[in-house]
């Protein structure tokens, strides 16, 4: 489906909605747990994923009007009688291929045609050394995949650098292994916020869970343990309010609420725009941020932890005066899309002087010019550059219905803040 976005001025305050990370890990360690409430959870596509996969691995999950009510497994997951789809969720199909793993049976998980091109390896290398059977059906890595349990524990050597989604489901996996686990990361953890926010929910679930720095980082992992949490409060989602704090620098005066300190990285996103030079205050006490149209200026981004802002920031690059550098970006290209290489085209399209390379994007600001542009069915991609079209006017994107996957009230949100969005998702 496509939207057409015209040049507009944006004013308002809107609530971000709940958080897509603390949702999925909430769903999923409540599966494994007694009894869980998840309160304020984020309804999305790839958030009813982890749900219908849960269900299907034997937990009890119903929604319900402002909560998600879940009967766990107490770690005796059931094996499916049928086939897992995980439909366009990375996130479910990491967490919930380590969560099969302790199953006495076989688990196959597969996805969309996204899914089934992205990176799976490092997990599945992992699972095999801890003593289940993994492994990808056409032998690259790529869903579908298949896991026999069950979980044993013991050592095993993960790469960082392509998803810490392969260690939050270890993580989340491996308190209820046979005996001790100890995983220990090659290399740079990437986007290690993300795998903080899974350590602050198990250790409120109870489990114990040592992780020592070094040369290299460890996680020691004690087996036989349970979890219990009898209430999750999801806050609000920082990487879904990057478009609209990004939207009130450029276009007006946009409030931004339920923004209150938490472990997602992507709250990143204040400090990178004031240090673009934006008119923007967060008051943390009442978890509200606002932010005015300012002249930005171009600066250098490293994302190996936020990798999710990426599209916004190149945007923001777009639009700045001088020229944006977005640095230790390699592990971006296996998202839903290579949203390296995804903005760098479309961004084209309209006028922009960017380079691509390996690891990084390279943007000159410049005067935008309305497009047709593609995006690319990614959720992320078709949200930035929602934002680049109210800039340029005149702009067409395409796949715009993707923005269920995260945040399905995004050009509901626009429209009340002014932005002129005509189509409907």
């Amino acid at each position: 489906m496509d939207v057409r976005v015209s040049s507009s001025r944006l004013e308002g305050v809107v609530n971000a909605p709940p958080s897509k990370s603390y949702t999925h890990r909430a769903v999923a360690i409540a599966s494994l747990a007694r009894r869980t409430r998840i309160l304020d959870p984020l309804i999305s596509d790839d958030t009813r994923s982890t749900m219908h996969v849960a269900r299907m691995l034997g937990a009890e999950v119903e929604r319900l009007e402002d909560h998600i009510q879940v009967i766990g497994t107490q770690g005796e997951i059931s094996t499916p009688d049928n086939v897992v789809d995980v439909g366009n969720s990375g996130t479910t199909l990491r967490i919930m291929t380590a969560v099969s793993a302790l199953a006495s049976g076989a688990v196959v998980l597969t996805g969309d045609a996204s899914i089934r091109r992205r990176p799976n390896n490092p997990l599945l290398v992992a699972l095999n050394d801890l003593g289940a059977d993994a492994f990808s059906t056409r032998n690259n890595g790529m869903a579908p995949l298949v896991v026999r349990g069950k979980l044993r524990g013991g050592k095993t050597f993960i790469d960082g650098s392509v998803s810490s989604q392969f260690i939050t489901g270890l993580l989340i996996a491996c308190p209820f292994a046979e005996r001790d686990t100890e995983i220990v990361v090659r290399g740079t953890l990437k986007s290690r916020p993300y795998v903080e926010i899974t350590l602050e929910m198990l250790r409120r679930a109870g489990v114990e869970i040592t992780v020592e720095e070094g040369v290299n980082l460890r996680f020691r992992v004690e087996g036989g343990q349970n979890m219990h949490v009898s209430e999750y409060q999801v806050p609000g989602d920082f990487s879904s309010a990057s478009y609209l704090l990004a939207a009130g620098a450029l276009f007006g005066e946009v409030t931004v609420t339920n923004m209150y300190p938490t472990a997602q990285g992507d709250s990143l996103i204040i400090q990178i725009l004031e240090e673009m030079g934006a008119d923007i205050r967060w008051n943390k006490n009442k978890g509200v941020v606002r932010v005015r149209e300012s002249e930005l200026t171009g600066c250098v981004i490293d994302v190996g932890e936020t990798p999710d802002l990426l599209p916004t920031l190149a945007v923001l690059g777009a639009l700045a005066e001088g020229t944006t550098r977005i640095e230790n970006a390699k592990h971006v290209r296996y998202k839903e899309t290579d949203r390296v290489h995804a903005m760098a085209r479309e961004l084209t399209k309209m006028g922009a002087i960017v380079k691509e390379e390996e690891e990084s994007l390279t943007i000159k600001g410049s005067k935008l010019h309305g497009a047709k542009l593609d995006g690319w069915g990614d959720h992320r991609i078709v949200m930035a550059l929602t934002l680049a079209g109210i800039a340029a006017g005149n702009t067409t994107i395409s796949t715009a219905e993707s923005v269920k996957i995260s945040y399905p009230n995004f050009f509901e949100d626009m429209r009340r803040l002014g932005a002129k969005i005509e189509g409907s998702t």
